[in-house]
């Protein structure tokens, strides 16, 4: 076969990336290539001869019908020396039978029946159809890729993202709702939401790919083929899935059921989704009027063509460009999902570009692997742009609780009261606190709720213990990195459960 520069081929996944991403391009070669694809095909082939030889021992046939040759004994030898020959089958030597076939699994059928013994080679393809070979292959790449790269890499992300929320689980942050400041958080808090939405995902495709399925059902599903051969169709059928890692498709028609692997794909663009929507958060809170995280950036690295200076976050930006180009693909799959009576071809190309989607998601997880592994937070800016906001408020990002203490003391129009002090605060350039100060009865009620409360992690317990209601006010109001309910609990929560239920190691 000819070979050809990488930098002449017309995917960027085979060329930018198959370069600059190097491991990732490797490891999904050998499940999702050209190559890859066909030694599966041979795998499943010969998966076939070992289950018709298994059956005919527990039927009791030992030899060929109409001939007085027995056949070989499955032996251990056997099937190393079948899959030896299988494994000398290469992707050139399919090919150039093709050019004479015009069809690959006939291509394929032919240049096996040279490799394996004589006497095994009316077992090659015995009883199926082309796609009882291509489903089943398909399902155990997809099967084999998903457990050797896939999972190993979302669990390496969810490690990292664990690993963040209980660092910064107690670092004080302003939580932003429409673009806007709302209540406290905490950082940590803030990127557990991505450890549980993607820890979740994780669990999911976990079970949905342990669940992939494959066919020996013949033309219709009906299993009229290999009812010509053997007394129990469906056992030969399980004999030959169990030899690649698979069940049977509950019902068949010439397809698996299309919907085993519709729900994995689907369950890697929610698992996609959940790291473009991580980007965009961590791409804005590294804009520099906020700066409150920073992707790494090495020494020789240039953040513009023109601007020194620059170190932009190209890393999340990546990643969110990569779910633009890949996301839209799902379309294809639901098309796939439909095919006319038992089958029509009108999945034959769509179907191949399954590839291309998955190594888009997998560049997507290892460029945001990189960018969580150098993520650093600059926790005084964190602080400051909490004591800053809340409607252009210094504090003001604690007129809610103001509000809720103010109402649980019996107060109706608690509400429109706070309201009325963060326009005032607004209009004379005061801080929240400031303003409420001067509301001095208002104050002491609030400050009254407060100390009724029993003093936890985060209340301002010595100014409560001093039994001064005003007092305890204004000291909680002038902290409002205090307010941050069960944010740290939460982040330390999540991070502990998911690390043990995604398998994610320390």
């Amino acid at each position: 076969m000819e070979t050809r520069d990488i930098f002449r081929n017309i995917s960027p996944v085979d060329h930018r990336y198959s370069v600059s991403e190097r491991s990732v391009f490797d490891a999904l070669a050998a499940w999702l290539s050209e190559e890859a694809s066909i030694a599966a095909c041979v795998r499943a082939e010969i998966a076939l001869i070992i289950a018709h030889l298994a059956i005919r021992e527990t039927e009791g046939i030992a030899e060929h019908a109409g001939s007085a040759a027995a056949l070989p004994a499955l032996s251990p030898e056997l099937r190393a020396a079948l899959h030896r020959a299988g494994e000398s089958v290469s992707a050139s030597e399919v090919y150039a039978e093709e050019e004479k076939t015009r069809h690959n699994i006939r291509a394929l059928v032919n240049t096996l029946k040279k490799k394996v013994p004589p006497e095994l080679a009316p077992f090659v393809h015995l009883g199926a159809t082309s796609v009882d070979i291509l489903d089943t292959s398909l399902a155990y790449r997809m099967k084999g890729c998903c457990r050797e790269v896939i999972l190993p890499a979302l669990r390496r992300l969810e490690t990292l993202l664990c690993d963040f929320a209980e660092r910064e689980a107690e670092t004080p942050q302003v939580g932003r709702t429409h673009g806007q400041h709302a209540v406290p958080v905490t950082l940590g808090f803030a990127m557990a939401e991505y450890v549980s939405r993607l820890g979740k995902s994780i669990l999911e495709i976990e079970r949905l790919s342990a669940g992939l399925k494959g066919k020996l059902a013949g033309a219709v599903g009906a299993y009229n083929a290999t009812a010509m051969i053997v007394r129990d169709p469906e056992e030969l059928e399980r004999l030959y899935l169990a030899e690649l890692g698979l069940e049977p498709s509950e019902h068949s028609t010439q397809l698996v059921e299309p919907e085993y692997l519709l729900r994995l794909l689907l369950e890697y663009n929610t698992a996609f989704g959940i790291i473009a929507n991580l980007a965009d958060d961590l791409r804005n809170l590294q804009r520099t009027e906020i700066g409150e995280l920073r992707e790494g950036f090495v020494e020789d690295q240039v953040g513009s063509s023109t601007m020194p200076q620059k170190r932009n976050p190209w890393n999340s930006e990546h990643v969110k460009s990569l779910w633009k180009a890949f996301m839209p693909r799902v379309m294809t799959f639901f098309m796939d999902q439909i095919s006319e009576h038992q089958r029509d071809l009108s999945n034959s190309a769509s179907q191949r570009f399954i590839a291309d989607y998955i190594a888009g998601f997998c560049l997507a997880v290892h460029r945001m692997t990189g960018v969580v592994e150098g993520l650093a937070a600059d926790r005084e800016k964190c602080l400051a742009n909490l004591r800053s906001g809340g409607g252009g408020i210094p504090g003001g990002v604690l007129a809610e609780p103001a509000y809720i203490l103010l109402a649980g003391a019996g107060v109706s129009d608690a509400h429109e009261l706070i309201r009325k002090i963060t326009l005032k605060a607004e209009k004379e350039g005061l801080s929240f606190s400031q303003a409420l100060a001067g509301e001095a009865k208002l104050l002491e009620r609030i400050g009254g709720q407060l100390l009724a409360l029993a003093p936890g992690e985060d209340s301002a317990a010595g100014s409560r213990a001093a039994g001064d209601p005003s007092a305890a006010a204004l000291d909680f109001f002038g902290k409002p990195e205090t307010y941050r309910g069960l944010a740290v609990k939460k982040a330390k929560e999540l991070a502990a459960k998911y690390r043990g239920l995604a398998g994610c190691s320390d």
